[in-house]
């Protein structure tokens, strides 16, 4: 059955907005809410037309008036935060992913008008290690779950949205698994990590990398929130990429640094605020991990575009993001923890 009334959770960051401007330009669909802490900025607000927003909380037990007094029959749950910067701290960000996707789900969970549930989840939750299998399939246990992070969050995420399931099975629920996003516009760690001038990689590794252009993330999450796709899906771009030939196609050098300095390189980054890496992002720039999406292709009846597309795609539009004082200021604080590394090494022999 078509929806009649959405609600879209993290309206006003990129993901949510896009998908509620697409949702609203829809006549079969009644009304579309858009829920945030935060209001859309003011050249967002112009392409959310009659998007009706809603500052709400998705932490505070009130998101179930609004989904009651709504008579809300779709829930597309997009606030599944991927970075500590995004959302004020890790503290926040756990917050926000944990207990606000329970409060969310406690909320559809006692309207009687909930039809439909989607879910953005990530195949970060299969983790990245020597040990992987050469494809994940929806149905593969990863090796080890993840520890912290996102990946963590979103591995709870899941297991909540798994007990909405069996206690509302009369709801359609779609959890989708997306790889890494890219694009000409979309802001992620993977694009800043892409646009540095110099992209650091991990001396001895070079791993597969499988990317979803974000145009096509977006019409997937349209396809689940007007058709009936329930199950898991991986989302991505078929094929892969080895990160030196990404490198190469954008026309960057790459700077291999040993592995016990890897964790220094990634604070002075995180830093600098150029590039927001966490643990299981550096994971992923040893290891790689790449995802079965014939799950999605055999019953949505369509593909997103492949990895190779999708990539340059973004590297056509988006490469030489960051400023020449931005680079300078990352360039001192990695040479700063480089020399107090070799000091405190000196103390400690001597």
């Amino acid at each position: 059955m078509p929806p009649r009334v959405v609600l879209v959770t993290g309206v006003s960051r990129y993901l949510g907005s896009r998908l509620a401007a697409v949702l609203q330009a829809d006549p079969s669909i009644e009304r579309v809410i858009g829920v945030d802490t935060v209001a859309p900025k003011l050249d967002v607000q112009k392409v959310l037309g009659r998007t009706e927003f809603v500052r709400a909380d998705i932490r505070n037990p009130l998101i179930a008036k609004v989904i009651a007094q709504a008579e809300v029959d779709t829930v597309v749950h997009l606030n599944v935060i991927a970075t500590p910067l995004g959302a004020g701290g890790r503290t926040a960000m756990k917050e926000i992913n944990g207990i606000g996707t329970m409060q969310l789900l406690a909320a559809c969970q006692k309207a009687p008008s909930m039809q439909k549930l989607v879910v953005k989840s990530t195949t970060a939750i299969y983790g990245s290690s020597p040990r992987d299998p050469a494809l994940f399939t929806e149905d593969v246990e990863p090796r080890s779950l993840p520890k912290s992070g996102y990946a963590k969050d979103a591995v709870e995420v899941e297991g909540f949205v798994r007990g909405f399931g069996r206690r509302r099975p009369d709801v359609t629920l779609t959890l989708l698994r997306f790889t890494n996003f890219t694009g000409p516009t979309i802001d992620s760690a993977l694009a800043r990590y892409f646009s540095l001038p110099v992209v650091p990689t991990v001396l001895g590794f070079d791993p597969r990398i499988q990317l979803c252009h974000e145009d096509d993330g977006i019409e997937v999450l349209r396809r689940s929130t007007v058709e009936d796709h329930p199950g898991i899906y991986n989302v991505g771009g078929a094929g892969v990429l080895l990160l030196s030939q990404a490198i190469r196609r954008i026309g960057r050098p790459s700077f291999p640094i040993p592995s016990p300095a890897v964790s220094l390189v990634a604070q002075a980054f995180r830093r600098a605020g150029l590039v927001d890496f966490s643990p299981e992002q550096m994971r992923y720039l040893q290891h790689g991990r790449v995802a079965d999406v014939s799950r999605l292709a055999r019953r949505f009846g369509w593909s997103p575009r492949p990895t190779l597309e999708a990539f340059d795609d973004f590297a056509r539009d988006r490469i030489g993001l960051l400023s020449p004082s931005m680079i300078a200021v990352a360039e001192e604080r990695v040479l700063e923890g480089m020399a107090r590394r070799r000091t405190t090494s000196g103390a400690v022999g001597a």
